[in-house]
């Protein structure tokens, strides 16, 4: 049985425990939540048993699919028999607690603290992405756990997803649209746009606590880039904006709270992999009026067809459903690999791979080494701007070589 302990207990935390409700409810049984941490003690027993405690915090969104909107998921839910612990102080948790791993959901700045600690009393950990606070923070988690012969993931669960899956196995060998040639992707204004504080935490906000878009989104978009394409990303030259200065709070319909930002709302980015497929992105926190989309989401082009959204296109043929062709002429075996137990959540998935390398003692795919290059394409974003917008090898970012625009969060965290 592995027991776990999870640091971190904000709005995301009930899409993490309806992960692991899904998990026990498809008969995965080799684990179970024995110990909550948060600063303050309400915001952890407000998760622990249905019908007494705290009120949990009330979802800071509504779109469809946002794990932000996920609530009412309770530790009791799933194992009502189970004794959980609740400390207030990660240290007093990861020293004297009745845990074997660590799921951390805490700030960016915290991450590599939280790791060190973790490997020192060789406990497993699955870290929120982004990996780290900075390349260096990441790069030193990566060799702490290798030291400590633990098992260290990161919670990247956008390649889990089903859509992500099947545009993998598209551009595969089975798969119908050939070798991946360019990706474009692009959204602003669709969150928190134009003006409010992203999750309403304002953080996310700031430089020297690695705030900003690129940051926040950018591992995802690059992980799902690296996993699609099989190969590295390279290199990559980018501008960012602050194009909001000001952002706020919004209750009762009214912004209140004003918070000066100085970390990107914005970017504009330019890659290329080791395969040779170029592409572009942006992203952005801003815009107001409308919002403005690329496609049906992602675009993929390939040597036979096209697939953005659920939409793949053929050359000659009519659009159609790539789900739908996916079910009906993937293997067998290759589908039972993506979604093992007929599992579609994300979340779940992501979950089951880590416990899975656990057991196994192996690594898993979303390895700590996995986040620390997703951290790297996407600091090389913020990097190239501050070196103006030149093209960066994201090996240099990767290794420290570049780190011009991540020297104050060093600074601050004693990373330098």
């Amino acid at each position: 049985m592995i027991r776990i302990g999870i640091v971190g207990c904000g709005r995301i935390l009930a899409a993490h425990l309806e992960g692991y409700r899904l998990l026990r409810e498809a008969g995965v049984d080799n684990f179970e939540i024995t110990a909550l941490c948060a600063r303050k003690e309400d915001d952890a027993l407000g998760y622990v048993k249905r019908g007494e405690g705290p009120p949990q915090r009330v979802p800071v969104s509504d779109m469809p699919g946002d794990p932000l909107a996920v609530g009412d998921e309770y530790l009791s839910d799933f194992q009502p028999e189970t004794e959980v612990k609740v400390f207030t102080d990660y240290r007093e948790m990861i020293e004297s607690g009745p845990i074997d791993a660590i799921n951390d959901f805490t700030v960016h700045s915290l991450h590599h603290q939280i790791a060190e600690l973790a490997f020192q009393k060789g406990k497993h950990l699955l870290s929120q992405k982004p990996l780290a606070v900075s390349m260096e923070g990441a790069r030193r988690m990566c060799t702490q756990a290798q030291d400590a012969n633990v098992t260290f993931g990161v919670f990247e669960n956008l390649r889990f997803a089903p859509g992500v899956r099947h545009t993998k196995w598209a551009f595969g060998d089975e798969g119908p649209a050939g070798d991946l040639q360019m990706i474009l992707m692009g959204n602003a204004g669709t969150w928190w746009a134009p003006d409010l504080i992203v999750a309403e935490t304002p953080w996310r906000h700031v430089l020297e606590e690695a705030g900003g878009m690129a940051l926040d989104l950018g591992p995802h978009f690059f992980d799902m880039i690296r996993y699609i394409s099989g190969s590295e990303v390279v290199s990559v030259s980018a501008n960012t904006k602050v194009v909001e200065p000001l952002r706020y709070l919004m209750r009762n319909g009214e912004k209140v709270e004003p918070f000066s930002c100085d970390a990107d709302d914005t970017f504009f980015a330019h890659f290329e992999t080791e395969s040779g497929v170029g592409g572009s992105m942006f992203g952005s926190w801003a815009g107001r009026a409308s919002n403005t989309v690329v496609g049906e989401g992602p675009v993929f082009y390939g040597s036979k067809g096209k697939i953005t959204g659920d939409t793949l296109h053929l050359e000659g043929g009519e659009p159609q459903s790539l789900s739908e062709y996916y079910r009906t002429h993937a293997s067998k075996e290759q589908q039972d690999c993506h979604f093992p137990m007929g599992l579609t959540n994300d979340f779940a998935l992501a979950q089951l791979d880590w416990l899975k390398a656990i057991e196994d003692g192996s690594e898993p795919e979303c390895s700590g080494r996995e986040g620390l290059l997703d951290l790297a394409c996407a600091y090389s974003v913020v990097e190239s701007d501050f070196a103006g917008g030149a093209a960066l090898a994201v090996d240099d970012v990767a290794s420290g070589k570049i780190r011009a625009y991540q020297e104050p969060i060093d600074r601050r965290f004693g990373l330098l």
